[in-house]
């Protein structure tokens, strides 16, 4: 049976399918690198807006401090390496196909289940971290590759009918998985 969270090859410890957990604490001691990302990405599940920053771009006020807000969030993302968007947005990818395939945790997994939903992420996975691979480097791409690897079994044992070698999600990019 695949690993049950394709994401945990990423993790520094325990993970639930649906966390990134990817994130690493800059040399200088400053916030998780993934937290920036989250807010850019998701603003809703963080009403916390970023630390202000000691400068101050005058260009960027509005007057109302929704550019002053934009602009911080700018500067953080700007900070972070490509390596570290490139594989937070390939967890983000991995949970929520492990989520559509059947393995979130909880009662209601299998009432999540999505195979279609499940096929569409895997393959787009594959393609972003196949074309991902070369730019980031074998210590990055391998987890990668191998969260990866353990959703396309995932969706291929949750299929009634299961696809013909090469056929499956992402294949086309990956080569046959058995």
């Amino acid at each position: 049976m695949p690993d049950r969270n394709p994401a945990a090859a990423l993790s520094n410890g325990p993970s639930r399918v649906g966390e990134a957990s990817a994130c690493k604490r800059p040399a200088q001691g400053g916030p998780l690198v993934c937290a920036k990302l989250t807010i850019m990405s998701f603003p809703d599940q963080n009403p916390t807006p970023p630390a202000p920053h000691d400068h101050h771009d005058a260009h960027a006020h509005t007057g109302d401090g929704a550019g002053d807000s934009a602009q911080a969030q700018l500067r953080d993302i700007a900070e972070v390496p490509a390596v570290e968007v490139i594989t937070t947005a390939a967890v983000h990818l991995m949970s929520a196909a492990a989520v559509k395939c059947g393995l979130a945790d909880g009662d209601d997994a299998a009432s999540l289940t999505d195979l279609d939903e499940a096929r569409k992420l895997i393959t787009a996975l594959a393609g972003f971290v196949t074309a991902a691979a070369p730019e980031i480097g074998s210590q990055h791409a391998g987890p990668l590759r191998d969260g990866l690897r353990s959703l396309q079994l995932a969706f291929r044992e949750a299929s009634a009918i299961p696809d013909k070698p090469g056929q499956g999600p992402g294949e086309k990019f990956t080569g046959p998985v058995n």
